[in-house]
């Protein structure tokens, strides 16, 4: 699998902000990881966490790489239903945004949320 999430590691590290990725899981998920491979810039957050897990994706742990592949693909999903639904709410307020709009969420969105939440079956 780790050629596979190398390769899907620049559009997913890419893809995703500092919000969605603490909102995700993810952090949850990669927590171990973040303080093994970006403990330095972990306080900091934003691009820096960003561009250093991007350059550490292929040490990362399976889970944390798949966590973080499923975050940028709901990230990609929903990206026009965020702008749509929520473009006055703050970045860290978004997926509450998200979670009060659910029904007018798009079909798309739905589904890569749902598949996230099932674990990717």
């Amino acid at each position: 699998m780790r050629p596979l999430t190398s390769i899907a590691a620049l559009g997913a590290a890419l893809l995703m902000t500092h919000s969605a990725f603490a909102a995700s899981g993810v952090a949850r998920v990669c927590a171990a990881d973040i303080k093994a491979e970006c403990g330095d810039v972990m306080k900091s957050g934003g691009k820096a966490l960003k561009d250093c897990m991007k350059t550490h994706f292929s040490d990362l742990s399976e889970d944390c790489q798949v966590a973080i592949i499923r975050a940028a693909a709901v990230g990609k999903a929903c990206k026009a239903d965020a702008r749509k639904l929520c473009a006055d709410v703050k970045p860290g307020k978004r997926t509450e945004c998200m979670k009060a709009h659910a029904a007018d969420l798009s079909d798309a969105c739905k589904k890569a949320m749902a598949k996230a939440q099932a674990g990717g079956k």
